[in-house]
């Protein structure tokens, strides 16, 4: 097999045909041999009706059916586990960006002689609150992780076989693709693309911070290390006022019985608790995420022939 195209589908129905179509004319001019992954991520719409309809008229549809939603990369994920190319081309089904992208991710590719070509926005598009929301996200996550992820990358990529095969050996439970197309490495090359703008998206406000908050914590401890510090911070602070008071109430006096005694022991022993909890994070954080061994996905069916 020499190449696989590999989407998913999410309230996909009104664009699926077309992509179909696109994507098959694009993925004819490189060779007669590919494959066209469907992964229904338990689109709530007809999407998985419409692949199915395609995979009875064309043998080189494989349509992966989810027994629920399981979110957009976990389903990339389970699509590339199941992908079987030389190359791999990942893209959205929406057509916000454009299924002839694949002819010229391969041109680039082997002008480059690189294993990953993908697409950026110059400039991101969108509605204020998608462009402002993924401008924080992209800054907030380079602050405070090691991993620095390209700004406004897009979701289509063209991967050769070695760099897939190596993707999907990272088993982390909370999945952030942006840092884990980082972390592979391999010779990678970007490319500027235009991205086109539907009206709507399914990315809300609050699935929009989960994905920051699942990003940040899987790929840094720095907030943990942050939250130890202000613990250790406080307690400091707290110790440098106590003795000030006993020193003055040698030199002057009491004053204000009983008032700055109390102050200072509630933010002693909340400082203390916010230290000892800093180091127990750290040390739970790390147990947490090498525990879990749950599936990404699970499949109800796979649509293939011979399957």
């Amino acid at each position: 097999m020499d190449l696989s195209i590999v989407t998913t589908l999410y309230y996909s129905a009104p664009f699926i045909e077309q992509f179909y179509a696109r994507a098959s004319a694009a993925a004819q001019q490189i060779t007669s041999n590919y494959e066209l992954i469907f992964v229904d991520d338990g689109s709530p719409d007809n999407s998985l009706e419409i692949a199915l309809s395609i995979y009875d008229r064309d043998p080189r549809v494989r349509v992966i059916e989810l027994s629920r939603n399981f979110g957009h990369h976990r389903a990339i994920m389970t699509g590339l586990e199941n992908s079987r190319g030389a190359l791999v081309f990942l893209i959205d089904a929406d057509l916000e960006e454009a299924p002839e992208l694949l002819t010229r991710f391969y041109s680039e590719m082997q002008a480059a002689d690189a294993d990953v070509a993908y697409g950026v926005q110059q400039t991101r598009r969108g509605r204020f609150f998608e462009r402002i929301t993924g401008d924080i996200f992209y800054k907030a996550f380079n602050a405070l992780s090691s991993v620095k992820i390209p700004a406004n990358a897009v979701t289509a990529r063209l991967m050769k076989r070695e760099y897939v095969r190596a993707l999907v050996q990272h088993k982390d439970r909370e999945i952030c693709l942006a840092a884990l197309y980082t972390i592979t490495g391999f010779r990678q090359t970007a490319l500027v693309i235009q991205k086109g703008f539907k009206g709507k998206t399914t990315y809300n406000l609050a699935r929009r911070a989960t994905a920051l908050v699942d990003a940040i914590t899987s790929f840094s401890i720095r907030p943990l290390v942050f939250v130890f510090y202000v613990g250790l911070g406080v307690v400091t602070i707290s110790g440098v006022a106590g003795l000030l008071l006993i020193l003055r109430v040698l030199v002057y006096g009491p004053f204000l019985a009983g008032w700055a005694s109390l102050m200072v022991s509630i933010w002693f022993l909340g400082g203390l608790i916010v230290f000892c909890t800093g180091i127990v994070g750290i040390y739970l954080s790390r147990v947490f995420s090498e525990t879990k061994d749950r599936p990404y996905t699970i499949i109800r069916r796979l649509h293939e022939r011979g399957g």
